[in-house]
Order: C-alpha cells, then structure tokens, then sequence
C-alpha cells in the first residue's frame, strides 16, 4: 500500500542522508552526539531516545548505502519488521496512522519517505556528482537534470575544476 508523503517528509529524509557531510576532507557525524542528535530528532517528529536515535542512524548508514547504489533496498526491511498502517475514520473520512514502534519511529518514516520517492519520483533521489562530497540531492526540478548537492558548493567547484582543466590543456599559440 502506498501511502503519500509530504515535503516535510522528504525533507527530513533528505536531513538524515546529508547527516553525515564531508568538511575539510574529514567526515562529520551530526548525529555521532546523543545530546544533539536527540535535539535533531525530535525536530524532525522524532521520540529523541536512545532506542530512537541508534536505529535512526542504523537507517540512515542503510538508506545511504541503498541510494548510493551499494547494497538492494532488502537492506531496509529490517527497520519496518512490526509496522503496519491502521484505518482512522473521521469527519473527513478514512485516513491512514502509521503505527510503529516508538523506537524506531523516525527510522520507519525514513524508509518510508524513500519508498515514496522512490515511487513517485523515480531516479530524482542521488548522490551528488561530486565524488569527493558526501551528500545527496532530491532533485525537484522539472528536467531532472541537477547534479549536485548544491550549486553554490559542489556545482560551482566542479565547473572551476572542468573550466581550469580545460584551459591547461589548451594548445598555447
């Protein structure tokens, strides 16, 4: 069953896979700290608990690793053992609740939210272009043509390289 998700969805699963950026040639962990990855979760409707944050950064190592093209999206079934949606009828109608293990709630709405791209906006989820950068790009845009990660950063960095590679192996007159 494909349940929809919102932005705020994909954005926070865009968060998590950029958790773990490249600065100054050395990989960062923002949730390698219990006070601030706790801070963090909860941001992003996360319990913030021990149980919460260890299986959030299990995921996230996971959805990396399935995004980058490294290991079958099986890799992610684990995190959705004992999960299931459930029927609410309202005044609007029937809606569907995630219902989930406490533990693991921001793990699941991870993998969720990548089983909904990954439906809905198929290929539009990636590594950035960069190799020597370490984050992914949810690329929104009409043409699906966006390399990196950003333009100001990656984008920019690698035009200079192609541009100052070029003009060195430009014939001198």
């Amino acid at each position: 069953m494909y349940v929809p998700t919102t932005r705020a969805d994909e954005d926070a699963l865009l968060d998590l896979l950029n958790s773990t950026p490249i600065v100054d040639g050395v990989v960062q962990d923002h949730l390698s700290d219990a006070a601030e990855a706790r801070v963090w979760l909860r941001e992003r409707g996360g319990s913030g608990s021990h149980a919460d944050w260890e299986a959030a950064r299990q995921a996230r190592d996971a959805l990396q690793s399935v995004v980058s093209g490294e290991r079958p999206p099986t890799v992610l079934a684990p995190f959705l053992e004992g999960v299931g949606y459930r029927p609410v009828v309202s005044e609007r109608g029937v809606e569907w609740s995630l219902d989930a293990p406490a533990e693991r709630a921001s793990a699941v709405r991870a993998v969720l939210s990548w089983s909904a791209v990954e439906s809905t906006k198929p290929g539009r989820l990636r590594p950035c272009a960069n190799g020597e950068c370490h984050l992914f790009l949810l690329d929104r845009s009409k043409t699906n043509q966006a390399r990196w990660c950003s333009m100001a950063a990656c984008g920019n960095r690698m035009k200079a390289r192609r541009h100052y590679q070029r003009a060195r192996q430009a014939p001198v007159d």
